[in-house]
């Protein structure tokens, strides 16, 4: 074989491998959107409650650098390039652009980026350096109600987590004068459907697998165990 033809298998084999990567990033990363023309963003990326390598052993400082920097990051810079130009770039609440884009076909973009970055702000309050343990007062009162026992949440919770098909959530939600558990997909989120968010779990793969790879079940439970944010959780209560 002479040298041209060897040259040209080696770089239709760098190609592929290119392209395979491509592909593989696309599958978590959230796709970019047109570069908006002008303005300033409506919408920018809420500061940590602690610092990046706070939640450490549980959660690196990698896991954090990477999930909070660059995937949140991304929702928040797609959804001010969607909402450029419209009604919602005008200093709204972000939690108006989730419901309001909720189950409108033509604004799915919308929704998906609005979610995602309410969901994650959502979930960073929801974790403490030296968390878990035990809730107190109305909000414990309310788990024994509604499971039985707090450990029969955490069970409840825990298989929840694990149960969920693919990329989504896992969240403890207040209805009325009862809280109970439920799993989302995707960017979906209780606040579009009239439930009053009190704690949730990420379970997408970006938010654990460099640290805990496919064992999803073991960082379910250490995020039960050592960072529930347990006094943030009863805060939200109505």
């Amino acid at each position: 074989m002479n040298s041209s033809v060897r040259e040209s298998g080696f770089l239709l084999r760098v190609l592929v491998t290119l392209v395979g990567l491509t592909a593989a990033g696309m599958a978590e990363e959230p796709a970019t959107a047109p570069v908006a023309a002008g303005g300033s963003a409506a919408f920018t990326l809420p500061a940590l409650p602690y610092a990046q390598d706070a939640l450490a052993p549980d959660i690196s400082a990698k896991t954090m650098s990477l999930h909070y920097g660059k995937h949140h990051q991304a929702y928040i810079d797609n959804l001010n390039k969607l909402v450029a130009g419209t009604p919602w770039a005008t200093g709204q609440p972000l939690e108006k652009v989730v419901v309001e884009s909720a189950g409108q076909a033509d604004k799915s973009a919308v929704f998906n980026n609005a979610a995602q970055a309410w969901n994650h702000a959502f979930y960073w309050k929801c974790m403490k350096p030296g968390g878990g343990g035990l809730p107190s007062g109305r909000l414990m009162d309310l788990m024994g109600k509604s499971f039985g026992s707090f450990d029969e949440f955490k069970k409840a919770f825990l298989t929840a987590g694990v149960a969920q098909f693919g990329s989504g959530w896992v969240w403890l939600v207040q209805e009325g004068d009862t809280v109970k558990i439920v799993k989302t997909s995707n960017a979906d989120t209780p606040l579009a459907h009239g439930q009053t968010a009190l704690l949730t779990c990420d379970v997408w793969e970006h938010a654990y697998y460099l640290d805990y790879q496919n064992r999803r079940k073991d960082f379910v439970q250490a995020f039960l165990d050592h960072l529930a944010n347990w006094d943030f959780a009863a805060s939200q209560l109505k």
